[in-house]
């Protein structure tokens, strides 16, 4: 309950509570009356097939019974564990020592296996059939949701498998990348440009990259797309990794490459946030993951044939084949 302000929800909870388990208590034993022996009983008022009645009577003793059981062990579960607002439960449990507790058993069982990949190169960790079994596993928890689990990518999400990077591909910036995260802001320029100087922009844009597109549009976009772009994506549309601004002469687009798409992205511009792991994987695992996404779209070294990976060592695999560029 630390997450509110106010005592008054503590209470709350724990009144809710009690007072559930006593009302469920209350009806049950209004519905445990025992019939008399002759007695009529009355129906419900529910009829099927003309003479099929639904009769009034009280519960079977074994399923009553039963309702009482679990109010017993809802009573008795609420005294170890915490469930009456501010009562931790005699146990002292909660899902937080529970992961922290976790945690520790996890960093003892494989951090001496993280530091030692921590003193190898990303080139080196990506050689190791191990590490990047490890890498896999990290990338399919962590990174798939928004990569997809092959590595390609979706709208709005860059392909790793390519060797097109928005901030650069190499194994620093990797790490770099998946540590700090990214902020890709791309400015809405509609309002600057109008909807024609848009429209003759994103005809520029798509020139640069042979796409289709109208050469009047075009010529009238290049001064535009210099005056407006330049600054970000060069004078030449190649980008600047400094910036993360991708290059417009290639054939890969984040987005689409249709005209609409393109006007869509000049007129109300993007905002792409690819979020900071450092705090929650820290150093040694990142460095692991960032060799298996750099193995992604790279051929990592041979490893020495005669060099056996110790068995004994905890998270030992047998190697996958990752994605490669073609």
């Amino acid at each position: 309950m630390t997450d509110f302000v106010s005592s008054f929800w503590g209470y709350y909870v724990g009144i809710i509570t009690l007072a559930s388990i006593i009302g469920c208590a209350i009806l049950l034993q209004s519905q445990s009356k025992r019939r008399v022996p002759g007695a009529k009983v009355e129906t419900t008022g529910h009829v099927w097939d003309e003479d099929l009645q639904e009769l009034n009577n009280p519960l079977p003793n074994w399923w009553r019974w039963l309702f009482y059981i679990t109010i017993v062990f809802a009573l008795g579960y609420l005294v170890f564990y915490p469930g009456l607002g501010f009562w931790e439960g005699t146990l002292g449990w909660s899902s937080a020592k529970r992961y922290e507790e976790e945690q520790r058993q996890a960093e003892q069982k494989f951090g001496p296996l993280y530091a030692k990949y921590a003193q190898m190169s990303i080139e080196e960790v990506a050689a190791d059939p191990a590490a990047i079994a490890m890498g896999q596993n990290m990338y399919l928890n962590y990174c798939a949701q928004c990569h997809a689990s092959d590595a390609r990518g979706s709208k709005g999400f860059p392909n790793l498998t390519d060797n097109d990077w928005l901030y650069g591909g190499d194994p620093q910036t990797i790490v770099a990348t998946i540590t700090n995260g990214r902020n890709g802001v791309m400015p809405p320029l509609g309002a600057v440009l109008g909807s024609d100087g848009t429209r003759d922009v994103a005809h520029y844009v798509r020139s640069l990259s042979g796409l289709p597109h109208d050469s009047i549009r075009a010529s009238r976009g290049k001064p535009l797309f210099a005056q407006n772009c330049a600054v970000c994506h060069g004078a030449d549309g190649t980008g600047n990794k400094m910036l993360g601004a991708p290059n417009l002469t290639d054939n890969v687009w984040l987005y689409g490459s249709s005209e609409a798409t393109i006007v869509e992205t000049i007129t109300k511009g993007r905002n792409n946030v690819m979020p900071a792991w450092k705090d929650f994987l820290g150093e040694s695992k990142i460095h692991v993951l960032a060799a298996y996404i750099w193995s992604l779209s790279n051929t990592p070294p041979q490893r020495n044939p005669l060099a056996e990976p110790d068995k004994s060592e905890p998270g030992q695999a047998e190697p996958v084949k990752v994605g490669q560029s073609s």
